[in-house]
């Protein structure tokens, strides 16, 4: 078995029954993919779906709606369309750009006042990471 490993790939050689097999490996594809999206969302490059609420819109790619909410995945099956509008009813526009946010990068910054009311619309919408029941916070016990 040899490896050749950089910055930026890995290559394993293995011999299996007399052929030689190559287990190529990109070490940052995680944080290139993530990157990628990003960069498609802000600069809305092959969107493919359009999220409506409270009058204003957001583009969005199908794919990624669907891999990050059995909700979005169910509904963009039912419905097939090259450039759907979906209008969600009772969603915050903030909410929306935030679970978009999530969704894009696995991250996103909320207010602990907006909090309650942002994870109740991301489990309406079944959104993958955000709609588990979130830990405890622990308690905090004040003096006085």
């Amino acid at each position: 078995m040899m490896a050749t490993s950089n910055s930026v790939f890995r290559i394993q050689k293995t011999f299996n029954m007399g052929d030689q097999q190559f287990f190529l490996k990109w070490n940052d594809f995680q944080t290139n993919m993530v990157t990628s999206f990003r960069h498609l969302r802000d600069e809305k490059s092959f969107t493919d779906v359009t999220l409506a609420c409270e009058g204003q819109t957001c583009k969005a790619h199908k794919m990624v709606l669907s891999a990050c909410s059995p909700y979005f995945k169910s509904l963009l099956e039912e419905n097939p369309s090259k450039h759907p509008i979906i209008i969600l009813k009772d969603v915050s526009y903030l909410h929306l750009q935030a679970i978009l946010e999530f969704m894009y990068a696995g991250e996103v910054n909320v207010s602990q006042e907006q909090l309650p009311a942002f994870l109740k619309t991301a489990a309406r919408l079944k959104v993958k990471g955000l709609a588990e029941p979130p830990p405890q916070m622990p308690s905090i016990k004040r003096e006085g």
